[in-house]
């Protein structure tokens, strides 16, 4: 928008206009479950599709009061599920007929017949297929089933229209090492009719790291119809989601591991190297459109957008995911293509992730021929493991699930949801743009202009991950960016923010807890975190410059605080400031005095402990044991080996109180990682610190005076709610 078109608002000088969007879609009932031997489903039904909701008739909001839950706008409906049917979700198409093809982990495809739950009709669940070796991805084309287990893509053709398959061909078939890492996804259908696949490295728990111990694992590959292959882009280590947007161009989504800082979404190109060094190995084999090897690839610990400056051959994501934050092991991807049926995030991208059982919501823009955007928080609750997304006939989202080996926030081994839009219009940040010198906010619903043009509404800060071959990173970098300006659009639809300090491959922290919409309420999620690939060309705003907006409080991760400045009711001002009651960082581990990590042995305890417990992980977030014994004040040594794949730490808490902090580890978001997820709280009684995989530390305490049942636990984000065990203390 050009800079006529903006309107400078005087901080004293706008009153509050009073309007609400409302239009609550009466839901359908939940309907009891038939047996499996239902009717047979036709994928060749012509029954025709339901027209997606739209927006209901603005009116005066009766609730203008009360705020607003993610559930009045977007609810979500569970699917029974038989109790024979152990539906551990690893992909899902909506077939012609608006019913559900649903491939497990265990093996199975199933037919879900009627999954809206409409009217007097009730869900079935038939089997079509058995016998696969964990498919993980589903397709549907041509009246075919298309599914990818571990090591082949095979295509399911039901012959004789019974409801069940009758052939399983092989498309393609790829080695396998038998190491348990290995999983397949996919497959994508490409315009041409191709199919794209990618492909997980195993993992060595000996080395610590991830490893390609057969060809093409950590790969794209394209795959024909004849069963010929060509090797596309490398450098995957556990790309899971996969999408192609409107324009027809191919994303995958990435998990925190080695080389990888955090969760990410990259575009991916014939050719492209995303940047796990492991898959390299095979570059040598014939039609690989890379040569580089494992070596080539710097290990500096810089920011990977900085690497790839240096080294082409490595790509840069199009947008980070921040650990913890937004999740943990992002997973399924989906694009609206609802055309508003969904709500006001037409075009977007909604991605899921299995360990917090959320989804958030991604917006992509080409900036000088690149993509970067910006993700939001969108819903949470879910009962499992986020894994699969399809879309419904009705413009409903089906979300399938599993939390085997991986647990999840939710905690049912598995389970299939619905999210169906209320029709009722969130106040969101509906997008955040890059601008020439700064950033601009849209919002679904005209925004408080007085409130909106205050810099103090709004905070941005910017931060980075290392890019190395150690798993994950901790966030690094981090700086305040001062707000110089802030111009609101006519509509208030729009908010343009003149940023100082910002960096070029950096992700931005854009929160707006200051905000309020025109009749008072505030943003549903006020956090929104934009990777800044480039900087678009353009006019910059003549506005004067302000006073520089202090620098963040990091103690508090703004997406999960439950008290933006405060309105008050008379005026719509904000309340005047007061100062944060948190400490500042001095050096030490946040949360822990000197007494809580002792990693030598006191000399007073004379050379020896009275108990040593060798403790580990198994897999599934468990300790290994789950429970121990000592006696109250006895001198304890607990040696901790994290033999996982992933990042774990070992913290004894007060009884009862594991959940609390959990939740308080999650608040230190940005500072979560290099605090080693360690909470300031008098909760915490002893602790390690994070520990990378393979690798061990021992810590020393006297086991308190009081006897009873001391929680043990690893507070990483999501894994808190699962990961723990008992210290029994006994007099």
């Amino acid at each position: 928008m050009k800079p006529s078109q903006y309107n400078v608002h005087n901080l004293l000088g706008l009153a509050l206009v009073t309007t609400a969007l409302i239009g609550i879609c009466q839901l359908p009932t939940q309907a009891q479950i038939q047996s499996k031997d239902g009717k047979p489903v036709s994928s060749s039904s012509k029954q025709p599709a339901p027209a997606p909701k739209g927006l209901a008739k603005p009116e005066v909001d009766p609730e203008r009061d009360r705020d607003a839950e993610p559930d009045d706008f977007y609810k979500i409906i569970s699917l029974p599920v038989p109790e024979d049917v152990i539906l551990e979700v690893g992909g899902m198409a909506t077939l012609p007929d608006g019913n559900l093809a649903v491939c497990t982990r265990r093996g199975e495809v199933w037919i879900v017949s009627n999954p809206y739950i409409s009217g007097s009709a009730r869900p079935t669940y038939k089997r079509f297929a058995q016998g696969l070796h964990e498919p993980l991805g589903l397709a549907y084309k041509d009246g075919d089933i298309y599914v990818t287990q571990r090591s082949e893509v095979t295509r399911l053709r039901d012959t004789d229209q019974d409801g069940r398959a009758d052939s399983y061909d092989k498309v393609y078939s790829w080695p396998l090492s038998g190491n348990y890492h290995e999983y397949s996804y996919g497959p994508t259908f490409l315009p041409n009719g191709n199919m794209l696949v990618t492909l997980n490295v195993g993992w060595s728990n000996s080395l610590g790291h991830g490893v390609s111990l057969v060809p093409w694992r950590g790969w794209t590959l394209e795959l024909m119809p004849d069963g010929k292959m060509k090797p596309f882009a490398a450098g995957m280590r556990s790309p899971a989601g996969y999408v192609m947007n409107e324009a027809g161009d191919f994303f995958y989504s990435e998990n925190q591991g080695d080389w990888v800082g955090s969760g990410r979404i990259s575009q991916v190109e014939r050719g492209d190297f995303m940047g796990n060094a492991e898959s390299l190995r095979w570059t040598g084999l014939a039609d690989s459109p890379l040569t580089i090897k494992p070596g080539d690839v710097p290990n500096t610990g810089e920011p990977l957008y900085d690497v790839a400056k240096k080294f082409k051959d490595l790509k840069a994501p199009a947008v980070w995911l921040p650990h913890g934050i937004l999740g943990i092991s992002t997973s399924g991807m989906i694009p609206d293509n609802t055309k508003g049926g969904f709500g006001p995030f037409a075009g977007q991208l909604f991605v899921g992730d299995q360990g917090q059982s959320i989804l958030s919501r991604v917006d992509l823009e080409k900036v000088k021929g690149e993509y970067q955007g910006v993700v939001f928080p969108f819903r949470e609750g879910f009962s499992s493991g986020v894994f699969r997304l399809v879309w419904g006939h009705d413009a409903s989202m089906f979300v399938g699930m599993t939390s085997r080996g991986w647990s999840s926030t939710g905690k049912e081994l598995f389970s299939l949801q619905r999210v169906v839009w209320t029709g009722k219009m969130p106040f969101e940040m509906k997008t955040i743009h890059a601008m020439p010198d700064g950033f601009e906010i849209e919002f679904t619903t005209p925004v408080d202009a007085e409130l909106a043009a205050d810099p103090a509404s709004y905070k941005v800060t910017g931060f980075n991950y290392k890019y190395h071959a150690t798993y994950g990173s901790p966030v690094i970098n981090r700086g305040g960016c001062p707000i110089k300006g802030v111009v609101v659009s006519k509509d208030g639809l729009k908010a343009r923010l003149v940023v100082d300090s910002l960096r070029l491959g950096y992700i931005h922290e854009i929160t707006a807890a200051g905000i309020r919409s025109e009749n008072g309420r505030t943003l549903l999620h006020n956090v929104g975190y934009y990777t800044l690939n480039n900087i678009p060309d353009g006019e910059k705003l003549a506005v004067a410059s302000l006073a520089p907006a202090p620098m963040h409080d990091h103690s508090m991760m703004a997406s999960t605080s439950t008290a933006p400045p405060a309105v008050t009711k008379s005026t719509g001002k904000k309340a005047p400031a007061t100062k944060s009651a948190t400490a500042k960082p001095t050096g030490k581990t946040a949360g822990s005095s000197a007494a809580k990590r002792v990693t030598e042995m006191p000399a007073s305890w004379g050379g020896d402990a009275d108990y040593t417990i060798n403790m580990g992980t198994k897999p599934g977030l468990k300790f290994a044991p789950e429970q121990f014994q000592v006696k109250a004040g006895s001198k304890v040594r607990v040696v901790f080996n994290n033999e996982d794949d992933m990042l774990h730490n070992f913290v004894v808490v007060t009884p009862g109180s594991a959940i609390q902090v959990g939740e308080l580890a999650m608040k230190l978001g940005l500072e979560g990682q290099e605090k080693n997820y360690i909470p300031q709280t008098d909760k915490v009684l002893h602790h390690t610190n994070l520990l990378q995989p393979n690798t061990n530390e021992s810590i020393y305490f006297i086991a308190p005076a009081k006897p009873g049942e001391y929680t043990y636990e690893c507070s990483v984000p999501g894994h808190f709610y699962v990961m723990q065990g008992i210290m029994k203390v006994v007099p």
